[in-house]
């Protein structure tokens, strides 16, 4: 797909490359919908990219089946630490706050951040970065739902947004609640520029969830986005390095990863059992939703 038309924008969403659970599909579905549709009326009024991918990971962090926000996964001492990363394609602005547990739209905390000279802020000083720009903040308690602390498998659904407006521009915002049982500090690759995510006007945006260790190790973001450069198409550098995820993380690390090239064409591709997206255009009279990739070959 290119674009051919004035006014063509472009929005997809992840609810995060995860183990399968039947009896989720539906709230999945529900999830990455909502998520969709807070981006797309912003992109069909005319607004921006940047604004489109907060309000889309902002639905993303309510809904207590996502792994970011409200839901998100527990540490070690059963504590939530939060990470979000968002980038600006304009100008490539990185806002980025990891090592948080109070906040109730990290995602928000990370776009105020844009302006200022620093990329990352964790911990106390990304609080206090926050409390001066009157963020919503909220008790760690009201965050933990029964799902993760009953969570015996590590989470790994990060969620996570890539918008085109209808300037042209391009923004990723992503955000997560970590991996169960991690220790306590650990900074997550929704937090790192080029690895969990990336965004610029002259190329395309990615952003990636699943093994973030991995992720971090290869810093698939920088990967795919070179890929971009060279022309290669969006799906086709998803899927190239996402292979690399098992042998290097081991049998285990798997993910997925959300994608925009500069000329408009989507992709989207995972290696996970699971992976919840839906993405529109202004060329699409509805959404389209999935859980997984064979979903939408066999569709």
């Amino acid at each position: 797909m290119t674009i051919t038309k004035e006014g063509y924008w472009a929005l997809i969403v992840h609810g995060g490359a995860k183990p399968y659970h039947a009896d989720e599909d539906r709230e999945n579905r529900d999830g990455v919908t909502q998520a969709l549709e807070a981006g797309r009326r912003i992109l069909a009024d005319g607004g921006e990219a940047l604004d489109a991918v907060e309000a889309a990971v902002r639905v993303l962090e309510t809904l207590p089946l996502f792994n970011a926000g409200r839901g998100a996964a527990l540490n070690e001492r059963g504590e939530i630490e939060m990470s979000a990363g968002i980038m600006d394609g304009r100008d490539l602005r990185i806002g980025a706050i990891g090592y948080v547990s109070t906040l109730k739209h990290p995602v928000s905390v990370a776009k105020a951040l844009l302006p200022e000279k620093w990329v990352l802020l964790v911990g106390e000083g990304a609080v206090k970065f926050a409390r001066e720009k009157g963020a919503e903040f909220t008790a760690m308690e009201s965050l933990i739902t029964e799902r993760n602390r009953d969570e015996l498998k590590a989470s790994r659904d990060t969620v996570g947004a890539v918008a085109l407006d209808q300037g042209g521009n391009i923004a990723v915002a992503s955000g997560t609640g970590g991996l169960t049982g991690a220790a306590v500090g650990r900074i997550s690759d929704t937090a790192m520029p080029g690895c969990g995510y990336y965004a610029d006007n002259h190329i395309g945006a990615v952003a990636f969830s699943g093994d973030g260790e991995t992720i971090a190790r290869l810093a698939l973001a920088s990967r795919v986005t070179a890929s971009l450069e060279q022309g290669e198409a969006p799906e086709a550098a998803l899927e190239k390095v996402l292979d690399k995820l098992p042998g290097t993380g081991g049998a285990e690390a798997d993910g997925g990863g959300i994608c925009i090239a500069k000329d408009g064409t989507l992709g989207w591709w995972h290696n996970s059992p699971m992976f919840a997206i839906a993405y529109m255009t202004s060329e699409q009279d509805a959404p389209r939703v999935f859980l997984k990739k064979d979903e939408e070959k066999s569709g």
